[in-house]
């Protein structure tokens, strides 16, 4: 009826709501999103954010800086990149916990482990590792990006059904802030910092209200190959200095104090033809995973949310379900797709590999004053309504 939603349910792998990893970055447009969804969303983001910590840096994303002793002066800032956000992280588990918060508790069900996923249709059948079953109107699929329902919606075989390493690892670990700013002194620990160099970048930001420093290290892979079945690995410190051999000392003590580190294979995935098959559908990184060079995989994320519940909230009556996700699929998909080529080059960029750019000082700074500008800058308020006058449209054709 025109007065009633249909009932939701989520089914997670995990048996909780739990997070890996440890800060993630947030644009101003994942902050309208989250907006526009619903405002207790931006605020629970708003308890748990952490911007730079001078007062004369909120409004900076990244001081790009020069990370490798060569003619140049390690360390030399080249280039600050204004966000009218500043550089805005959440720890993950954190933000988490304050969207959980919103979430009414029987729509979850946990430790459903999906296996298979079959399309009748007029509903779709759910297949769990337990054995277990459920059929529904409809699905969505958040499954990340090792995701079952993008191979439902697109085909296993099809070239763009698994995601591709993009040529890139990176280290990952946190330091204790107190001990960061010992090393590196306040400015350099308290406010993000991104150091470029020769097939590698590294960056980083404070998280947990300024009590611990991110570190990110990123190296492009010689051969372009990850033949490990595991993406994630254990720290094997040897192999971190030597992929900083040539980067100066200093470098090397933010990656020794690095407390828990490990390795993490940067997938992505190609541009899938589609996000939805009837009743099926996909969303974040189960229909466009990224690699994190642009600090926009999460917000685009929150963007395909908007979308979604904007259109589904005209849905009343299953049967009009696909053309919704039809509507989706056109708003979302061609700037989703270009987040993750745009991400792509950036870490050739941040390597200082991109061709005819390479360690053109002048050029990388023209290109960073401007290349986020197409992800943080956008109306989505008018994407709203275009989604919402399309469904309209559809429908009034009937």
């Amino acid at each position: 009826t025109a007065t009633s939603r249909p009932p939701l349910r989520s089914y997670p792998a995990a048996s909780s709501f739990a997070e890996i990893g440890a800060g993630v970055s947030l644009g101003p447009n994942a902050a309208r999103a989250m907006k526009l969804i619903d405002p207790a969303i931006h605020a629970g983001f708003l308890r748990c954010v952490t911007n730079n910590g001078w007062p004369d840096r909120q409004n900076y994303w990244f001081s790009f800086r020069k990370g490798q002793d060569t003619q140049d002066k390690y360390g030399e800032r080249f280039f600050d990149l204004w966000c009218e956000t500043g550089q805005a992280s959440v720890h993950r588990a954190r933000y988490l916990d304050e969207l959980v918060a919103l979430i009414p508790k029987e729509i979850a069900h946990f430790g459903k482990r999906l296996e298979s996923v079959e399309d009748h249709g007029d509903s779709v059948t759910l297949r769990f590792a337990d054995g277990t079953q459920a059929t529904h109107d409809a699905l969505i699929g958040c499954d990340g990006i090792k995701s079952k329902v993008r191979h439902a919606v697109i085909g296993a075989d099809h070239p763009a059904a698994h995601a591709v390493f993009s040529g890139k690892y990176a280290y990952r670990g946190l330091i204790p802030m107190e001990d960061a700013a010992r090393l590196m002194g306040d400015e350099l620990a308290r406010n993000a910092q991104m150091y470029l160099g020769h097939g590698g970048h590294i960056l980083t930001f404070p998280i947990e209200q300024g009590k611990t420093m991110n570190v990110v290290a990123f190296v492009t892979k010689a051969d372009g190959k990850w033949e490990d079945v595991e993406w994630v690995k254990p720290l094997d410190r040897e192999a971190m200095f030597r992929d900083f051999e040539g980067w100066v000392d200093s470098t090397k003590q933010i990656l020794t104090l690095m407390q828990k580190p490990d390795i993490w294979a940067l997938f992505n995935h190609l541009p899938a033809p589609t996000y939805f098959k009837n009743r099926v559908c996909i969303l974040g990184d189960a229909a466009h995973a990224s690699t994190p060079h642009n600090g926009a995989g999460a917000g685009q994320a929150i963007e395909d949310a908007l979308i979604i519940s904007q259109v589904m909230a005209q849905v009343f009556d299953p049967e009009d379900l696909p053309k919704a996700f039809a509507v989706y699929d056109a708003v979302r998909r061609p700037r989703s797709q270009a987040q993750v080529k745009a991400a792509y080059d950036s870490g050739w960029l941040y390597d200082l590999q991109a061709p005819g750019i390479m360690d053109d000082w002048d050029k990388l700074k023209k290109i960073l004053a401007t290349k986020q500008a197409f992800i943080w800058d956008h109306d989505l308020e008018a994407d709203v309504a275009t989604a919402v006058s399309m469904y309209k449209d559809e429908m009034a054709m009937l």
